[in-house]
């Protein structure tokens, strides 16, 4: 794919805007992962189809605007995300609304599974950020970066945070089969991002890099 970045005018702009999805997609997770499934006879849980939206707009910020870049994303995102989650898990716990009261009372459940996804985010995000930025590097075709740091990112931050939140857990479920729903939230996650989101990466980068360029032709017009 042809070379291209974000105006150096526009980045303060766009990383914001990645800081308040990531944001967004943790929360969401946080709930999603109290919400169990069962897929072909395998424990999952309804977080493993959000998180790689995650991974999607790092890679997308590494390749686009660059790696320092990224590592902001991920630092500015920590802590607001780590207080929001646990807000937001505790009023909606076990996947319904408690009341504002709930918050009075501080749940050492919700804030496990919320430190968790802290700890897990920082790890797997920051690997990701390593492994796509020396893959892109090395490799000439497109697809080789967001593939294989997915691979390993999502390693990372799978098992950091099933391990972190319900090794031991006060929720027998969760205590019993964590090591499963790891693995099957593990594949689904994978799968979902080389046959899903690898693809919208491509067709992203392509349709971000022809915006560019348009409007790089507007300007040298001007």
């Amino acid at each position: 794919m042809t070379s291209a970045s974000v105006p150096q005018s526009r980045t303060s702009f766009y990383l914001t805007l990645l800081v308040a999805f990531h944001i967004l997609i943790i929360i969401a997770s946080n709930y999603l992962v109290q919400l169990p499934i069962d897929l072909f006879g395998f424990h999952s849980t309804w977080g493993a189809f959000s998180f790689p939206f995650i991974f999607l707009a790092t890679d997308l910020t590494v390749r686009l605007i660059g790696k320092a870049e990224a590592r902001s994303v991920i630092a500015r995102t920590m802590v607001p995300a780590l207080i929001a989650s646990y807000i937001v898990s505790v009023l909606f716990h076990a996947g319904r609304f408690n009341g504002i009261e709930a918050l009075g009372e501080f749940n050492s459940f919700v804030f496990r599974i919320a430190f968790a996804s802290f700890a897990a985010y920082a790890l797997g995000q920051l690997l990701d950020v390593q492994v796509f930025d020396r893959m892109r590097r090395s490799y000439v075709q497109w697809w080789i970066a967001p593939a294989v740091s997915s691979v390993f990112g999502q390693a990372l931050d799978t098992a950091a945070f099933f391990s972190i939140a319900f090794w031991r857990s006060t929720n027998p479920f969760m205590a019993e089969n964590w090591v499963e729903i790891a693995i099957v939230d593990y594949v689904i996650k994978l799968s979902v991002s080389l046959l899903l989101f690898v693809p919208i990466y491509g067709i992203a980068l392509n349709a971000i890099i022809r915006g560019m360029k348009r409007r790089e032709a507007v300007l040298a017009s001007t």
